[in-house]
């Protein structure tokens, strides 16, 4: 099929890989190169930098609402497009341009957890499974009907990283099956009931306060890692917190118990990896070879 690809974010690449082994790629959009690094140079995107290196024709438009843009996708003939995480909303002269439509790779079990971070707030929440819908796309934020849809289990110490990295790999096989099959499969409408929206992530979502429960915090942690991280402050030092797991023991709020153990509002978690300001993710015990833990009250 010839096929315009929509992404931006590293958990897109795969999709683009998988896509550009076994289609034609008319096009790869995605946002524009943005300020990055201690420079502040403009930084092309990893899906931006990847289509490079596949040597496929990359476009950066700003948005797709000028009429030059829209007639340039239409002049692609594409048969399809395919969008993952681009982050840009497409208005409906562009979701028609193809002649099979737009089809959406989302990270979540739709209707739950429609919008911009439903890996995050999967974990966040304590959902105990979530997966891949690839879903004709619609004017409404991923409202439209599901093509695909396939599960995978949340694990007790699963970070975002680790679902992250999973479902991509989900969303690539399905899309390619999505494709074969394109003709047989049937649109099921989402039901209105167990609509969720996953809102963007707030970077003041992540200092760590100590009296909220322990099984809170644990999925606290685990869902802002890697990023933003979750964090608190030892001697002065934002430190970060990138997995947890529950833990035996009660005292105050903030209470080092042992190792790296730390009561909670109720109960207490074990941190079983953190990251030290300027330097790499370790586990909990390397990080304890330098650090002396005071209680985080």
């Amino acid at each position: 099929m010839r096929v315009i690809f929509m992404g931006t974010p590293e958990f897109s690449v795969p999709v683009l890989e998988a896509l550009a082994a076994r289609h034609e790629i008319a096009a790869v959009y995605s946002q524009p190169p943005r300020p990055a690094g201690r420079g502040k140079k403009d930084r092309p995107s990893p899906v931006h930098a990847r289509a490079e290196e596949l040597g496929l024709p990359v476009r950066t438009p700003r948005n797709l609402k000028s009429a030059e843009d829209r007639a340039a996708l239409a002049a692609l003939d594409a048969d399809v497009a395919v969008v993952v995480a681009y982050g840009l909303i497409l208005p409906q002269a562009v979701l028609n341009a193809p002649r099979q439509g737009c089809l959406n790779i989302h990270a979540s079990l739709l209707p739950r957890w429609r919008g911009a971070a439903p890996i995050h707030r999967a974990i966040m929440a304590g959902d105990t499974e979530t997966g891949i819908c690839v879903m004709r796309m619609e004017a409404g934020l991923d409202t439209g009907p599901v093509l695909t849809r396939e599960a995978t289990p949340i694990g007790p110490t699963d970070t975002t990283g680790d679902l992250h990295d999973r479902l991509s790999a989900m969303g690539a096989r399905m899309i390619l099956d999505a494709l074969d099959r394109l003709s047989d499969l049937i649109p099921q409408p989402q039901p209105e009931t167990g609509v969720t929206y996953a809102a963007k992530i707030d970077k003041a979502e992540a200092r760590i306060d100590w009296s909220r429960p322990a099984a809170e915090l644990v999925r606290h942690i685990n869902g802002l890692s890697p990023f933003p991280g979750a964090w608190c402050e030892i001697h002065g030092e934002r430190i970060k917190l990138l997995r947890a797991a529950p833990a035996e023991g009660a005292a105050a709020p903030g209470t080092v118990l042992h190792g790296f153990t730390i009561a909670c509002g109720t109960g207490a978690l074990n941190v079983l990896e953190a990251q030290r300001e300027g330097k790499r993710p370790l586990p909990a015990a390397d990080i304890l070879r330098g650090l002396t833990l005071p209680d985080l009250l």
